[in-house]
């Protein structure tokens, strides 16, 4: 994947689900979730002219619908992270674990050892809960920050206990601002001013500036059929200095290509774990982006997604995932891939505990348009609520393989040196960069 850094020419508008409109001010500030910055880059790629495969609709029950109604549709995206450029020097800043509750890399929060289901209404499947580790500690002085450098957060996942220094943890205020600007109404049919729906109208809303310096760093890449090859589009969208609308309100970012290093700038996960007294593998899996979990009906029993990933048995907890396998080769169809995928035994593990925030609203509107006739119709795109980045899973392993397995099977990277991401493991979005993770080691409470 192509690594980008947009950097924003004014402020820009990043609008949630809520109304916007007289007293209700557009809330437009907060960091963009990757389905805003994969819809700016699609959109790019569509008035740029290149040329592309369409690719095919599938419909429900499994049939081809319309043909060619998708272009552009091998774009796959990752992002956008907060990036700050000093002398040519990139440092990538991402979410903050929730098990930080302190200015030190040491979890503060951890798991309590014990069967809690019977003793207090934590939900199944888990059976741990989770608790301070040093109270005394907590105090708005100390309090965690939002965003941890690439740096700080893979000392965290090697079990780093260090003291964080000042560059390495940053709040939002520490690289942006928000502004608050009133603007008048638009009529959308006639595209002025003060007449039909826009007649009297006026708004408040909040804007995100970035300070000097600053980017969103996102990762992106086609994989266009042109002959018997694919292609990777990002660099020629790019070539002449390409300016990309991003959010709302017709916002634009210059986009600049970098070099490829051997690695992606996100922090790599463990691989390999230590094994408890009690026999037990502990791995923890802790999200780079939100991940989206719907409700799914199977075969007349119901997960109902929400915070538990799809792939964890709702009734006990037990992983869902087969232990790795090669990936489909160039002769083998689809069908014969999935056949040697279930020939492959289940990794033997379970989720015991989770730390998970309030979730996201993840919505939008589509545009439309007119080529696709009704199958383009403009509208409220589906709403779904995510979990959002910095959410923390805890999982009990039966062996050392099965942890290498689960780690292989939960990193962005998978058991690769993180020259490409090989796992999104959101349900939903994944190819906009959903269900990015990495993950690390935990202890119980008491343990050292």
């Amino acid at each position: 994947m192509k690594t980008l850094l947009l950097q924003p020419t004014d402020v820009l508008f990043f609008r949630d689900g809520r109304p916007m409109g007289g007293a209700s001010a557009g809330h437009g500030e907060a960091w963009p979730l990757p389905n805003v910055t994969d819809a700016a880059l699609h959109a790019a790629l569509r008035r740029s002219g290149l040329e592309c495969h369409k690719h095919d609709q599938i419909r429900r029950d499994g049939k081809r619908g319309r043909e060619n109604i998708c272009p552009f549709g091998s774009l796959v995206t990752a992002g956008p992270f907060p990036v700050k450029q000093d002398n040519g020097v990139s440092t990538w800043f991402f979410p903050r674990p929730l098990d930080l509750q302190t200015d030190t890399l040491k979890p503060s929060l951890r798991p309590c050892s014990g069967d809690w289901n019977a003793s207090s209404s934590l939900l199944a499947p888990l059976s741990c809960a989770i608790a301070h580790v040093d109270e005394a500690r907590l105090s708005k002085d100390s309090a965690a920050k939002a965003w941890l450098s690439q740096a700080a957060f893979g000392r965290y996942l090697q079990g780093g206990h260090e003291e964080l220094d000042d560059k390495e943890a940053l709040d939002d205020r520490d690289f942006s601002n928000s502004e608050v600007n009133i603007g008048i109404a638009i009529d959308p049919d006639t595209q002025t001013t003060g007449q039909g729906e826009a007649e009297g109208k006026i708004y408040s809303a909040h804007y995100l500036r970035l300070r000097e310096g600053w980017h969103l760093g996102l990762f992106a890449a086609t994989s266009e059929k042109k002959g018997d090859s694919r292609t990777d589009l990002i660099p020629t969208l790019l070539d002449d200095g390409q300016h990309i609308i991003v959010g709302g309100q017709q916002r634009a970012c210059t986009a600049a290509l970098l070099t490829r290093t051997s690695f992606l700038s996100l922090p790599q996960g463990k691989r390999t774990f230590p094994i408890a007294a009690d026999g037990k593998v502990r791995v923890k899996w802790v999200l780079l982006s939100p991940a989206v979990f719907p409700a799914i009906t199977t075969d007349g029993a119901t997960h109902t997604g929400g915070w538990l990933p799809s792939w964890v048995c709702q009734s006990d907890g037990a992983v869902q995932l087969r232990t790795e396998s090669s990936p489909r080769g160039q002769r083998e169809t689809r069908e014969e891939w999935r056949a040697r995928v279930q020939h492959k035994p289940m990794i033997s593990a379970r989720l015991v505990a989770a730390l998970i925030p309030k979730p996201v609203v993840v919505t939008g509107w589509a545009l439309g348009d007119e080529d696709l006739g009704d199958e383009g119709r403009s509208g409220a795109k589906s709403t779904h609520l995510a979990v959002p980045a910095g959410a923390v899973y805890y999982f009990e392993a039966e062996s050392a393989d099965d942890a290498r397995s689960l780690a292989s099977a939960l990193n962005w990277h998978g058991s690769s040196d993180g020259s490409e991401i090989k796992n999104r493991r959101s349900t939903l979005l994944g190819e906009k960069g959903f269900g990015l993770g990495v993950c690390g080691t935990w202890q119980f409470h008491g343990e050292h």
